[in-house]
């Protein structure tokens, strides 16, 4: 049975027509779904039964089901727990801020990467998702927020799994998200997060997408990079900032370098001087993420003061930076944690 959700409007279309049935009903359908809320055949009035029954056989409306859900005491952040078709467990992360509505999606069941500090990679790579099982979890998300007459405004790809290593249903979910049919969000609004897969990096540059492209940096040199990323041992710092620059320059949009502070590890000033020195005449910000403490790992959150520090001499040094702040600590929302503390419990 196919997913509905994986199924752009002329699939859609094409398949309706085939059974003899007019194309204008793939547009009625996708009303349904996308701005109705609608996730039943039954609830589809305006089809006739026999063919509510039929598409019922052939088309699936859900490729997840919700597991469990966690809210921060501040109620700003949500971390839904989904349920796949074969047990296999995925998460997402609904960040509300001001106006924002930003969901961080997974692309993998698990992880292959292995970040030392990451919770995704401690039981390893399981499979890719499929683009419908991508898609659904922004889907299903943006359900929940058109009761209260929102909806989801941003998709950031940072949550379980690396990206590139699920190329095409990342990319097809991007281009099924960014549909008017469907959710209709900019690419502009979405971002994808990679560990430096340099091929991936490459290709993405040729899609000709408005998606930002964000590099898991975490370290200002190769030699600490290896120790806490597993997959730079494969793939050398300045051939992925020689990818990144290039993304840059072709689509035109700046670079984003993500940097996970882990105490003793990556947080002293000397990285911080190095780290500059990398990035020196890039049109580039350094985002700064204090680390999410994971159960079962000894890596530490830097002291504020360490934290500040560290930021004072990337900005004396001209490099714009930005301090995210930790938002659903008390709900285990760094990647990874909700899906690994259900899988070991």
């Amino acid at each position: 049975m196919k997913s509905l959700h994986a199924l752009s409007l002329e699939e859609l279309s094409q398949a309706l027509v085939s059974q003899g049935e007019k194309p204008f009903r793939a547009k009625q359908i996708l009303k349904w779904i996308y701005e109705k809320k609608v996730c039943e055949w039954e609830g589809m009035t305006d089809l006739q039964k026999g063919l509510r029954e039929q598409l019922k056989t052939q088309f699936s409306l859900s490729s997840l089901y919700q597991k469990q859900i966690e809210v921060s005491k501040e109620g700003d952040t949500s971390k839904f727990l989904w349920g796949l078709s074969d047990g296999k467990l995925v998460e997402s992360v609904l960040i509300c801020s001001e106006e924002r509505r930003t969901v961080c999606v997974s692309s993998q069941v698990g992880c292959g990467a292995r970040c030392a500090f990451c919770a995704s990679g401690k039981g390893g790579f399981v499979r890719n998702l499929s683009a419908a099982e991508i898609m659904e979890q922004v889907y299903q998300i943006d359900r929940v927020l058109h009761a209260k007459s929102e909806r989801v405004s941003h998709v950031v790809f940072m949550g379980m799994g690396e990206p590139f290593e699920n190329y095409d249903n990342v990319v097809k979910a991007i281009h099924l998200l960014n549909d008017p049919a469907r959710l209709g969000i900019s690419q502009r609004r979405m971002t994808v997060s990679t560990v430096g897969i340099i091929e991936g990096i490459h290709r993405f540059t040729k899609e000709g997408l408005s998606v930002n492209l964000v590099l898991s940096l975490h370290a200002p040199n190769q030699h600490i990079r290896k120790k806490i990323i597993p997959y730079a041992r494969k793939y050398p710092l300045e051939e992925i900032i020689r990818a990144m620059i290039a993304f840059s320059k072709e689509s035109r949009r700046d670079i984003t370098y993500e940097y996970t502070l882990m105490e003793g590890i990556n947080d002293l000033p000397e990285h911080a001087e190095e780290l500059a020195r990398l990035l020196r005449g890039q049109q580039c910000t350094v985002n700064l993420i204090p680390y999410n403490p994971v159960a079962g790992l000894t890596l530490k959150r830097p002291e504020k003061e360490a934290i500040e520090a560290f930021r004072e001499i990337l900005v004396s040094e001209g490099i714009v930076t930005t301090w995210r702040y930790t938002k659903g600590k008390d709900i285990a929302a760094a990647c990874g944690q909700l899906a690994l503390k259900q899988a070991i419990s």
